[in-house]
């Protein structure tokens, strides 16, 4: 019997939806977050940093959800685990779109309604930590080894098509308004419509399986091996379970049993995503464009046009991930990040704005999908050994929104500053991302979890 490709498929798709609700989640802020400064932050006299707080709020949840998805995963399963982020996500475009609920008036900006805010968005930024950790946990756990790297890419992609949706969203809710009513009315309902994505992954992920690795984990052989042979054929997938037992049943269990080394490349792959600044051209990618000169629906539609050369180049990983390996495509994307960054900086510092600018900023965005984007999310989701990856992979995605908090929250001072010396930071770090993959990440490629285990193993 062969794979069931379909039911992998559906599997993934449906898995995906969570990296859909991510992108929307942490994307929809780039069209609101002007109106949150006209609405709270301006009237109540508070400063730029308080500001980039607010944009960046979700982020304190995202290093929260992080942080215990590896406690939610291990106990109460991969699929419980996305169920309880679909929730969040619900809850989180609710409260974020009427945070007056309750407590508060409408109209009457407050401390306590902007404190209400954080915590609606917060509560959504938990969702996005669970689901970042568990979408690639889930896939990867799934996924034959021949195909994993390009199926947890789909996850990346449905993050990026997550952003690219909300960013039609959020030009079609403010297309010909006001800047009144899009302050008063407008991103409210920038918030309020991810209520219908996050209904529907909750829904949809009830239906789904628990993956074989944990269900072996938890000593429930015979449930593995029912879904192992529908994904794998009879034959293969006892081959297959009796690798995962041999695997989960080793006596090693403690979060350094593998080395330290295992956790230090899972935490440094997180950490250099952000440093690059991958998220300071997506949350404020309005505001950059309008400062290159763009009116208010011009800068919306150039921030989708970004949006849709993303999802071209997200395609591009997923198509060669398999093929070319995982570091060539990290090292290949690096290179042309510095390229784009350090391009941007030498602009900056010269004063010149315009369409080279804007070239530069997409050189950097698609090699950055290209390559980070996808890829070390593959690498997240494969390089730890099956009995410590919901903990690993929590610590990991942890590091990585912490990076992201302190990136995003720090690019409005920083650019007060200078914004010369901001972009040249990030070119910098793009050189060190290179040379950090080159050294000391493992290829992957074609190797089973079991097979990618032994190289810890070995070490």
């Amino acid at each position: 019997m062969k794979q069931n490709k379909y039911f992998i498929y559906v599997i993934t798709v449906v898995a995906t939806l969570g990296g859909l609700l991510f992108g929307y989640d942490t994307a929809v802020i780039s069209g609101a977050e002007k109106s949150i400064q006209a609405y709270l932050i301006e009237p109540l006299g508070f400063s730029s940093f308080m500001h980039g707080i607010s944009v960046s709020s979700a982020l304190i949840g995202c290093i929260i959800g992080g942080a215990i998805s590896g406690l939610i995963a291990g106990n109460f399963g991969r699929k419980r685990a996305l169920i309880i982020a679909g929730v969040l996500f619900l809850l989180s475009a609710l409260g974020s779109g009427n945070p007056e609920f309750l407590f508060f008036t409408k109209g009457e900006p407050t401390a306590g309604l902007l404190w209400m805010f954080n915590f609606y968005r917060i509560i959504g930024g938990i969702g996005v930590g669970i689901a970042s950790a568990v979408c690639p946990m889930y896939i990867g756990e799934v996924a034959p080894p021949e195909i994993r790297g390009r199926l947890v890419s789909l996850n990346q992609f449905a993050i990026i098509f997550g952003m690219l949706v909300v960013y039609f969203v959020n030009w079609g809710i403010a297309n010909g308004q006001s800047i009144q009513w899009i302050n008063d009315i407008g991103w409210r309902r920038m918030f309020l419509s991810e209520a219908i994505p996050a209904s529907v992954f909750a829904v949809l992920m009830f239906f789904m399986p628990e993956t074989p690795r944990y269900l072996a984990l938890r000593h429930r052989n015979d449930s593995a091996l029912r879904i192992l042979a529908r994904i794998n054929g009879k034959e293969r997938a006892e081959q297959i379970l009796s690798h995962i037992r041999a695997s989960v049943e080793s006596s090693k269990a403690k979060i350094f049993s593998y080395g330290k080394i295992v956790i230090l490349v899972g935490i440094l792959l997180s950490v250099f995503q952000q440093f690059v600044g991958i998220n300071v051209a997506l949350y404020y990618a309005p505001r950059i464009f309008e400062s290159m000169g763009a009116a208010k629906d011009a800068s919306m539609l150039q921030t989708i046009i970004m949006g849709l050369i993303n999802v071209v180049f997200t395609v591009v990983a997923i198509m060669t991930v398999d093929r070319w390996g995982r570091k060539p495509l990290l090292i290949t994307g690096s290179i042309g990040m510095a390229v784009g960054m350090i391009a941007i900086s030498v602009l900056s510092f010269m004063n010149i704005i315009g369409i080279s600018t804007l070239v530069f900023i997409i050189i950097y965005t698609a090699s950055f999908m290209m390559s980070w984007g996808p890829i070390c999310w593959v690498l997240i989701a494969e390089i730890y050994p099956n009995k410590i990856r919901s903990q690993a992979v929590a610590i990991a995605v942890a590091a990585q929104w912490a990076a992201n908090f302190f990136i995003s929250s720090t690019y409005p001072p920083m650019m007060e500053f200078s914004g010369g010396m901001t972009y040249l930071f990030y070119g910098v770090m793009s050189i060190l991302s290179a040379l950090f993959v080159w050294k000391m990440v493992p290829e992957t490629k074609g190797k089973t979890l079991e097979e990618i285990e032994h190289l810890w193993k070995a070490k």
